[in-house]
């Protein structure tokens, strides 16, 4: 996806409320497209992936081993983590009362956040955080990007997408996002880290990276940002327009 791409306003109140879920590796396009989707409807984005690397801050923050299991069950069970709706549709995390930014985008936040997502208890203990968030009072719907969105935090959700891309493109986009965060990283270790990450993604215990069978397949490896937007637009559209017909 190689285009920038300005969205347009939400739409009405009429918008049905819905959950939309889009699961895929790294370097695929799925936070950057589930915002502006979310954009497009008037929806609210929920970035999982922001909530692990939240709890793998806590763990390097409070030198707690990001793979040991006991520790980091200790970890959930003591702190205070508060996701809530920014004003512009985006998500707000806080971690013992501080509102965390930048500080979640590190690169060894971000290599953190991989190992302690491959713990099942992480997992269970923020699957409720997630699924109450689809609940909050005055969200009239979400957007939810991540690994196992459709598959196990939202598995009735009606539109579901499984993005993927080819392993050197996904390459290509995740060193030009470290390129621009001032990151000097070699292409070949970039690979190697993605390809470790995605053998862990593929290989755990707990809600491995899978599509949903439901799940609606793009490959955006040749297509614009505005391509894979447009074409989940079209399956979301027809989507709201069979719901709302069973609902009259």
């Amino acid at each position: 996806m190689r285009t920038a791409w300005g969205a347009t306003p939400p739409k009405g109140d009429d918008t049905l409320s819905l959950v939309v879920t889009i699961d895929g590796p790294s370097g695929v396009g799925k936070s950057t497209v589930a915002r502006l989707i979310a954009v497009r409807l008037g929806y609210q984005y929920l970035d999982s992936g922001a909530l692990y690397r939240a709890l793998a801050w806590k763990a390097l923050a409070a030198g707690v081993d990001p793979t040991e299991p006991s520790a980091i069950q200790r970890l959930c069970r003591d702190m205070a983590l508060r996701i809530a709706s920014g004003a512009d549709g985006g998500m707000v995390i806080e971690v013992d009362g501080r509102a965390l930014g930048a500080e979640l985008r590190t690169e060894a936040v971000s290599r953190a956040a991989s190992l302690v997502a491959a713990l099942p208890e992480v997992r269970a203990w923020l699957l409720p955080v997630q699924q109450r968030f689809g609940r909050e009072p005055g969200i009239r719907g979400i957007v939810a990007e991540g690994r196992d969105m459709g598959t196990r935090v939202f598995p009735d959700a009606p539109v579901k997408f499984f993005l993927e891309a080819e392993p050197q493109e996904r390459t290509r986009r995740r060193h030009a996002e470290l390129a621009a965060l001032g990151r000097a990283v070699d292409p070949e270790e970039t690979s190697r880290e993605m390809e470790a990450r995605d053998k862990r993604d593929l290989t755990r215990d707990a809600a491995p990276l899978t599509a949903a069978p439901d799940a609606v397949h793009i490959d955006s490896s040749r297509l614009t940002l505005e391509d894979v937007v447009e074409r989940m637009m079209r399956v979301i559209e027809r989507t709201i327009e069979r719901v709302g017909a069973a609902r009259r």
